[in-house]
């Protein structure tokens, strides 16, 4: 059963036109959060347990917490199955510590997908919560899938799991065994699971069709930034012990006061700086971190964003800026010291260049312009 929604997972199909801008939403009762893509608004519930969005091209996003309701994922499912009189299947897994379902929709004139996953108890609370998502449109629309698809994999049952792949990408990529691997910083090794490269390519393809939607509307920049926010989070667990290990070579875990922050900084992004400049335009363009922190090959975007990874492990804040305009990525950094400085989310932040070897501070003048920039905070 798992091979056959596996394989529909994989279907990923393109374009639909945009309604509305979304944002990150948080359950400040039951600790989820969700990132749906632009496009999704909300239209129904009671803003406590139950959710309603509606989306493009008659798309519709469902989410209800229930408490106490169902002694099992596996009864929820099955009450959703007869209440829908669904027609598709439904299989379980293990997202994390928690018990999860995914569901292939097909009932009445509808198509889409569904998950299912356990919540954090309250307090010493026995009862067990539940949060169900559905994501379905008209069964004409088959390319809605890919939307389907990316909101429910924006799901994250807790705030710890905003750092961890989603539910859809791990129940169809199975990380493996963890192994010793060669990373492309001064002969360093780090642990990697051994699937977590396909994986997480796989993840980043899907969310940039989702994000050629948007393409030519007011929506873009909105959408872009969703996108790197998601590769932040497929991201993270990943490569962390990679993380750890470059911060703890460069002295970021001692480095305690500004000045010595500033020069970890500086060294780590020496070393990036040496990568090999490599690009692919037949895809997203956009190599997974996991390839790049092995290989030391890749461009502006994913090294800005690996970097600002790293420099996260010795407390410095960091951000992307990005430009379509200039068609450019560079990282920032909330430090003090000389340098130029883009003022964005209150922070005046130091640029730094992660392709050109230059210092942390200087920009080209030819990509100096401050309008054709925006910036991506993940925090």
């Amino acid at each position: 059963m798992k091979q056959v929604i596996m394989k529909r997972i994989l279907l990923l199909l393109v374009f639909i036109p945009v309604l509305a801008l979304a944002e990150p939403m948080h359950s400040p009762t039951w600790g989820f959060f969700m990132d749906l893509p632009e496009g999704y608004a909300y239209t129904d519930g009671d803003a406590l347990n139950q959710f309603s969005f509606s989306g493009p091209e008659g798309l519709m996003f469902d989410v209800i917490v229930y408490n106490g309701h169902f002694s099992s994922l596996m009864e929820l499912a099955n009450d959703v199955n007869r209440r829908l009189s669904n027609r598709g299947e439904v299989d379980f897994f293990r997202y994390r510590n928690r018990q999860a379902a995914v569901f292939t929709l097909i009932f009445g004139d509808f198509l889409g997908w569904g998950i299912a996953v356990e919540l954090d108890r309250h307090g010493n609370s026995n009862i067990q919560p539940m949060l169900l998502a559905l994501s379905y449109g008209p069964s004409e629309k088959r390319h809605l899938e890919l939307f389907h698809l990316s909101a429910l994999d924006s799901v994250a049952p807790s705030a710890q799991d905003r750092l961890y792949p989603g539910l859809i990408t791990e129940y169809s990529y199975p990380r493996g065994n963890a192994k010793s691997t060669p990373i492309a910083f001064a002969g360093l090794s780090a642990m990697i699971r051994e699937n977590d490269a396909e994986a997480s390519q796989d993840f980043i393809e899907r969310e940039f069709k989702v994000l050629l939607a948007y393409l030519n509307t007011t929506y873009l920049q909105a959408a872009t930034i969703r996108y790197y926010r998601s590769i932040y989070r497929d991201s993270f667990d990943r490569i962390e012990d990679a993380l750890n290990v470059v911060a703890r070579h460069y002295g970021g875990h001692t480095a305690s006061s500004n000045v010595q922050r500033r020069e970890f900084a500086q060294r780590v992004l020496t070393s990036i700086q040496n990568f090999s400049y490599e690009r692919d335009l037949t895809g997203s363009d956009f190599l997974n971190l996991v390839s790049l922190v092995s290989e030391g090959s890749g461009s502006c975007d994913n090294r800005s964003l690996l970097y600002i990874m790293i420099l996260a492990r010795a407390n410095v804040r960091g951000a992307m800026m990005l430009s379509h305009y200039y068609s450019h990525a560079m990282a920032l950094l909330d430090l003090p010291g000389t340098g130029s400085r883009v003022g964005s989310h209150d922070v005046m932040w130091l640029v730094a260049e992660t392709t050109d070897k230059i210092d942390i501070g200087l920009i080209a003048q030819e990509i100096s312009d401050m309008q054709h920039w925006f910036a991506v905070v993940f925090d």
